[in-house]
């Protein structure tokens, strides 16, 4: 059983989860949660066992100096707490659960189990995991932002795409399964990331995950100094883009693609998602009426206890063969 010491009692909890490696293409997920909790000032109040997952020789600790006296820092997941709002204020309460590490190297099922009795222990609601790949996107379009889930149930009540990938996976498609076995809501956004613009960082889709998931929650995000990197990072590439003809050729082909694919509604439907985001971050919380975010009553401010796993229930079984990387 797992105590979790300091750690006051969650309103609404929902998990946001995101991991360096192969389902982190441009740093774009891993960078959406760090963004997070710098805004939100997060508390860590847990990490894993690095010895338990990691491969030192593949994922290095780090040695820095602190005030003359040498530390060691150990490639890890923490797990932090962002508690948004004030029960008497003007923004409703609600809190996050953030999750950010590395791609374990070995014993991915202990790896979720853990995660996953956190959740349980927390009374989490819904996991929500952040991923990004490489796909033929032109990266002077809108990021391309997929949601998709394995609950059938979840799909349907929030408009998701349900999972249909089979193939070689990551962590994120093995906690998304791992959730789903548990019982647990889980939803993976995918960010699209140019694949000839692969290197980190990514602005521009660290900050299309994080409108994804205002979308998803129905809580206004700040966004600080995020929209302003993303110009500067597209005026970059264009830049490069400029001085190379079979690049920019390429570009032009997949902006025709991208262009002659979109809806013609597709722009009246940005406009007022952006419009809604808007009023969420001035607010600090959603419209009133706001069909988009999961949490049934996120006014409430009602407390959802912890929940300790009674005793012979079991944690999540081996992943299925499919995954959501597409």
């Amino acid at each position: 059983m797992i105590e979790l010491e300091g750690v006051p009692e969650l309103v609404d909890p929902v998990m946001v989860a995101a991991f360096e490696g192969w389902n982190d293409a441009g740093d774009a997920a891993s960078a959406a949660v760090a963004h997070l909790e710098r805004e939100w000032k997060a508390e860590v109040f847990a990490a894993l066992d690095a010895e338990d997952y990691y491969d030192f020789q593949v994922n290095r600790p780090h040695i820095w100096l602190d005030g003359g006296v040498r530390r060691v820092t150990w490639p890890t997941t923490r797990l932090s707490v962002v508690r948004i709002g004030s029960e008497n204020g003007p923004v409703k309460r609600r809190d996050l659960v953030l999750v950010r590490g590395i791609e374990p190297s070995m014993r991915w099922r202990s790896f979720c189990n853990e995660i996953l009795g956190f959740a349980h222990e927390l009374g989490v609601e819904m996991v929500v995991v952040l991923g990004a790949l490489l796909g033929d996107t032109p990266h002077t379009r809108p990021v391309p932002v997929t949601s998709v889930t394995s609950d059938e149930d979840l799909a349907v009540r929030l408009d998701l795409e349900e999972s249909r990938y089979e193939g070689p996976t990551g962590i994120v498609g093995i906690l998304q399964e791992a959730c789903t076995h548990a019982g647990v809501p889980a939803v993976t956004l995918w960010a699209a990331v140019p694949h000839y613009v692969a290197q980190p960082p990514n602005p521009k889709a660290s900050l299309a995950l994080l409108h994804s998931l205002e979308d998803l929650l129905g809580v206004g995000i700040p966004l600080g100094d995020l929209p302003e990197d993303a110009r500067a990072w597209q005026i970059g590439v264009d830049q490069l883009a400029a001085e190379d003809s079979e690049v920019a050729e390429y570009v032009k082909s997949l902006e025709e693609a991208r262009d002659t694919a979109e809806l013609p509604e597709a722009s009246g439907e940005a406009i007022a998602k952006e419009f809604e985001r808007y009023l969420r971050r001035r607010d600090g919380q959603a419209p009133p009426g706001d069909p988009g975010s999961y949490l049934r009553d996120p006014g409430s401010g009602r407390t959802r206890p912890r929940r300790r796993p009674s005793e012979g229930e079991q944690g999540p079984q081996e992943p299925g063969p499919q995954d959501n990387e597409d």
